[in-house]
């Protein structure tokens, strides 16, 4: 099986990792730091603001399954891209919407996405694409965080369900058999 990544950042990682997971197609989805100056930052680090990290997944996926179309797709579609620097209550960069593209192939592919996306949006898309850096895993405890602590978390139960509801509504034909049964 073939595979490919792509680096984004929506906001809070536990969010958008709830989201990929449930893609058809998406076969890895990693919590992490990307974007700053900072070597191996910690959550406490990139959540002060001062690292220039944002908060990324990091999803692999099989092009056989999913295009990188479709993944960016579901990325416009389950975030507010015309947000700078923040979703929701989460201020500060390390909330930026970004993608970090691994090539020119997969810039192009952001910068249409973008241009799909836009009619969807009462206000610009505000969505950076920054070169590929340093890649840093988040701690252990963040990954398949929705999965543990996170459904007992009150944050994450204010934000994640309307995303997952989101994707369920307008990718329902992306959506794993056992995420559209929940």
């Amino acid at each position: 099986m073939a595979s490919e990544q792509i680096i984004l950042a929506g906001g809070c990682f536990w969010c958008t990792e709830a989201v990929f997971k449930d893609v058809i197609g998406v076969t890895e989805v990693e919590s992490g730091y990307i974007g700053g100056q900072v070597p191996n930052p910690t959550y406490k680090q990139v959540c002060g603001g001062d690292t220039g990290h944002a908060e990324a997944i990091r999803v692999t996926f099989d092009p056989d399954a999913i295009g990188l179309d479709d993944v960016l797709d579901v990325f416009f579609g389950t975030h507010d891209p015309t947000q700078r620097n923040r979703q929701g209550n989460d201020i500060g960069t390390q909330y930026r919407s970004a993608v970090f593209p691994r090539d020119e192939a997969q810039e192009q592919a952001v910068r249409r996405a973008i241009e799909r996306a836009q009619p969807d949006w009462p206000a610009p898309i505000v969505t950076t694409i920054e070169p590929i850096s340093d890649w840093w895993p988040a701690e252990d405890y963040h990954q398949d965080y929705w999965d543990g602590e996170g459904q007992s978390n009150s944050y994450c139960l204010a934000v994640i369900p309307p995303k997952l509801k989101k994707l369920r509504k307008s990718f329902a034909d992306r959506v794993k058999a056992e995420a559209a049964a929940e």
